[in-house]
């Protein structure tokens, strides 16, 4: 609500209309005021969230195979620069090329249109083509929303479809800021209103109301055959048309295209997500998983932590290139064997060793059980979220040889499971507690591995249910 207010207090100097509160925002795709549907067209609302599914699908596989080139082989910084240029350069190219091969000349005046642009039209005309692709995208949606049935040519339509599709697919996953709400509202835009036009062209007798109910409808089902969202994309369709009665045939809309497209392949934020390797669990646990269990997921070996332990031990832990753990098991000293690591006590985390040993709480002198400095709850409170860097400590040689103990300051009872506990328990406990790591012991509770989110994001239900794979994740 605050920021609502600030940006229309912001809006209304900018439109000279000081302290005029009724903006309605950033993206505004004008009021749908006076294009009502009807109950016969929510079929061919469904027909078109087929289409907008099946296009979502294409998009997604073919920006996923223009992501994996760009990995394998457009890693360096001037391959990045060279493929931003060359995007750049096809995009002008293709649109004056449309411009010149599409006659598309409209008379003078129009009042829909804002900016027109003369380009290669007679005097006294202006270029429809030019003014659907030189415009901002968010002129061009509303434009696409509300100009008059004959505003555009199905040429015009057609060519600015098939040339924005392919360039809002090999744009998304360039190196510069970009998005893909507004490229995708306007594709489906485009296809929406030539739909709406071959409607009415094929039934003309028939109430089907203007393309621009169309073009909205088409810039639904786009959007959701691409990113496969649905409650959110109906409310912000909703909120940037102004008009809650298209809330049933929008919610429709997304939900079909979603369905059609899940088909094929994943959203696309999923897609990149998976290549980027982040750790991102799904809602519920993969399927095939429940024969899988914590031995076969942990990892080992792993580095723990005494209860009463060495300071010098816990510099060189928390040091260690290879050792950039959050969490490290707390266990009663013992002998390393191999395949076990003591019995567990407790769980402690990094930025809590790094505050202790900051403010130096453990014994001055190696045989001194009593700590100079009683840490607080502040201490490691006002700390937060900027916790000291173990470089930047200031620790003597005669310090290393202190001890301190972890007791007071670790959890006590953390989250831990068998290790005959299956895979679906595991991501369950992640998912609803919001875990990070998870100690997995034995019959005699003692510490055999650890899972984090990263073993247990790799595990994929590939082939629509057929198989399990495993992904690589980054460290």
């Amino acid at each position: 609500m605050v920021s609502t207010f600030t940006l229309n207090v912001l809006l209304s100097y900018y439109h000279n209309d000081p302290w005029s509160l009724s903006s309605p925002g950033l993206v505004n795709f004008g009021q749908f005021e006076g294009k009502d549907y009807y109950g016969y067209e929510i079929p061919i609302f469904i027909a078109m969230a087929v289409i907008g599914g099946l296009l979502g699908a294409l998009f997604n596989t073919v920006n996923y195979r223009l992501s994996v080139f760009r990995i394998k082989y457009l890693y360096k910084r001037w391959m990045h620069l060279v493929e931003a240029m060359l995007v750049a350069s096809v995009t002008a190219t293709l649109a004056f090329l449309a411009i010149y091969n599409i006659q598309d000349c409209r008379s003078l005046p129009q009042e829909e249109v804002k900016y027109p642009l003369q380009m290669f039209c007679a005097d006294g005309e202006y270029s429809a083509t030019a003014s659907l692709f030189f415009s901002t995208p968010e002129a061009s949606i509303k434009n696409l929303f509300h100009d008059p049935p004959d505003a555009y040519s199905v040429k015009t339509l057609l060519v600015f479809f098939i040339v924005y599709f392919l360039l809002s697919c090999w744009t998304y996953g360039l190196n510069i800021p970009s998005g893909l709400f507004i490229p995708c509202i306007l594709t489906g835009a485009a296809w929406g209103r030539l739909c709406g036009i071959l409607i009415n062209t094929v039934l003309p007798d028939a109430q089907l109301s203007d393309p621009g109910k169309y073009a909205l409808i088409g810039a639904a089902a786009h959007l959701g055959g691409v990113l496969r969202m649905t409650i959110s994309l109906t409310v912000i369709l909703i909120e940037a048309t102004g008009n809650i009665t298209y809330g049933l045939p929008l919610m429709l809309v997304l939900v079909f295209a979603k369905w059609i497209g899940d088909i094929f392949n994943e959203g696309l934020y999923d897609i990149h997500i998976q290549l980027q390797s982040v750790p991102i669990l799904p809602w519920e646990p993969p399927q095939l998983t429940a024969n899988i269990h914590a031995r076969e997921v942990m990892n080992q070996p792993v580095v723990t932590l005494n209860t009463i332990e060495n300071v010098g031990r816990i510099i060189d832990v928390l040091s260690c290139k290879d050792s950039k753990h959050n969490g490290f098991p707390v266990v009663d000293p013992h002998d390393q064997n191999g395949s076990t690591f003591g019995t567990f006590r407790g769980l402690i985390l990094r930025d809590q060793l790094l505050i202790i040993l900051k403010h130096k709480a453990y014994s001055t002198f190696p045989l001194s059980d009593a700590s100079d400095h009683k840490l607080r709850t502040k201490d490691f409170q006002n700390s937060y979220p900027r916790f000291p860097d173990i470089s930047t400590l200031n620790i003597t040689h005669l310090e290393r040889q202190a001890s301190v103990d972890l007791r007071p300051f670790m959890n006590q009872a953390p989250y831990s499971v068998s290790e005959d506990a299956s895979l679906p328990r595991i991501f369950r406990l992640f998912r609803a507690i919001g875990l990070r790591h998870l100690v997995v012991v034995n019959d005699c509770n003692e510490v055999v591995g650890i899972v984090t989110r990263k073993d247990l994001a790799r595990f994929r239900v590939s082939g629509h249910g057929v198989g399990l794979e495993q992904l690589f994740i980054s460290t």
